[in-house]
């Protein structure tokens, strides 16, 4: 890497100074990293340009976003649009922890085991399946109690039919992200984290947003 090259994507030139990390960053992440992966200053010139004038690159990537998740949620009852969202914060929020190490080929083969529980269940049979790798059956026992239980963990009521229809969502967008939005191998955690909408006195505080704000992407 160059003295002038970004240091968060290592390929473009480092032209603005980041507040927040105290160096030099592109333009680019600046834009697309901005409140999730860099927690900037609620001084930031750069952030109130942006909240007032949101940079082409930034709707053209919420824009693609939508393109990617609405045909995902299609047909979904607006219980299971918010559990859908309830989930996707879960996954962010495991995922920032760095508990797991967490792609979205664990994310994906986590939701597929999680989503035949939940219909198994369904059907009145108590059987727990088990995830197709070590690290996928680790996220699953992580969250598993947070979704027997949503309301306990701050999201809406939901019974084992919804739950595993919203789970083989998330294993649908987990194994399509990838190739969809042109991302690497966690293409689709990366989307969770811009759709997360935090809890008061949560992570929001850290990254500098106020408790509240709504997701990054509005899916109709």
């Amino acid at each position: 890497m160059s003295a002038t090259s970004c240091p968060l994507c290592r390929r473009r030139r480092a032209r603005r100074t980041c507040p927040a990390l105290g160096r030099q960053i592109c333009t680019v992440c600046c834009a697309t990293k901005r409140l999730t992966e860099i927690r900037c200053p609620a001084d930031c010139r750069y952030l109130a340009s942006a909240q007032s004038h949101p940079p082409a690159v930034v709707q053209r990537r919420q824009e693609r976003d939508a393109r990617f998740l609405l045909p995902i949620l299609a047909g979904l009852q607006p219980r299971q649009y918010e559990l859908f969202f309830f989930v996707q914060q879960l996954l962010h929020g495991i995922a920032r922890a760095g508990r797991l190490p967490l792609d979205d080929r664990t994310v994906r083969e986590s939701a597929e085991a999680l989503a035949k529980t939940y219909e198994t269940a369904s059907r009145g049979i108590i059987y727990e399946h088990q995830a197709s790798s070590p690290p996928a059956e680790r996220l699953s026992q992580e969250i598993k109690p947070l979704l027997d239980d949503p309301p306990a963990a701050g999201g809406p009521k939901a019974g084992e039919r919804d739950l595993a229809e919203v789970l083989r969502c998330i294993e649908r967008a987990a194994a399509g992200a990838g190739a969809a939005l042109e991302g690497g191998g966690s293409a689709y955690l990366e989307l969770a984290g811009r759709t997360a909408k935090p809890a008061a006195g949560g992570p929001a505080t850290e990254r500098g947003e106020e408790a509240g704000d709504e997701p990054r992407i509005i899916v109709p």
